[in-house]
């Protein structure tokens, strides 16, 4: 299997001997991670081996510690804002979905796109994508985020990750807490998603889930990649994949 597939085209994406961690809390101990233009990588593992902060590390929340790389479109983006990152093309929908119970759909989705430049009509145009992808958002533009149901709030996390149209979407357990109906759905849309052109780089507890979407991916250990290759590739180790 191989440590470090180049599919054609360029990097978007790329890390290399990254750490980083919380406090004195070394959590990724020198990770490398490329993702391409135009496809799906995922990552796995079991709980606590550093996937979500990796995600964390790339959109700026977390800051790596010194001596490793992160590029995005060629750009070094490692110690920028979280707000710097954005601007650039990167969109991180984290786990547990961050959206704000107290305001409307509507005003949630608006969120999506600050900071970003556009117009009215630009934001006209991404609801009403948004909203093709997710029908059910239409219908509860005016409501409170809060009133919606799981499903539909993870929809809305999504749907407001995509507002300002990124180049590249980073999930974090999109199906956590999902029930199975609501779970196909979101991987029905994060497939239309993929199709139309937006790179995905995806954490997600599912790898049945996952490997139907992904074209590549890492399989993470203490905060080390252990295993890489196609999602073919992974499919037919999963058990390797989870033990390291």
């Amino acid at each position: 299997m191989t440590t470090q597939p180049r599919p054609n085209g360029k990097w978007i994406l790329r890390l290399e001997k990254v750490r980083a961690g919380y406090g004195p809390v070394s959590v990724l101990q020198g990770v490398d991670v490329a993702v391409a233009a135009g496809e799906c990588v995922v990552l796995l593992g079991a709980n606590g081996v550093g996937k979500t902060t990796l995600l964390r590390t790339v959109s700026g929340v977390v800051r790596p510690r010194e001596g490793g790389t992160i590029e995005f479109q060629g750009q070094p983006i490692a110690g920028k804002t979280p707000h710097a990152i954005a601007a650039l093309g990167i969109a991180h929908v984290p786990e547990g979905r961050g959206i704000f119970p107290g305001l409307s759909v509507e005003d949630n989705l608006r969120l999506g796109t600050f900071g970003t430049p556009g117009s009215a009509g630009r934001f006209q145009r991404s609801i009403d994508q948004v909203c093709e992808l997710f029908p059910v958002l239409r219908e509860k533009l005016s409501h409170s985020a809060g009133s919606l149901s799981g499903g539909q709030q993870q929809m809305l996390a999504i749907g407001r990750g995509l507002m300002s149209q990124p180049v590249l979407l980073m999930l974090d357990e999109p199906s956590l807490g999902l029930a199975p109906v609501l779970v196909a759905q979101v991987f029905a849309a994060l497939h239309k998603i993929k199709s139309e052109g937006t790179t995905v780089l995806l954490v997600e507890q599912s790898a049945k889930h996952a490997l139907s979407l992904a074209d590549r991916g890492y399989v993470l250990n203490r905060g080390q990649v252990v295993l890489s290759g196609t999602a073919d590739e992974l499919r037919g180790n999963l058990q390797q994949a989870y033990l390291g």
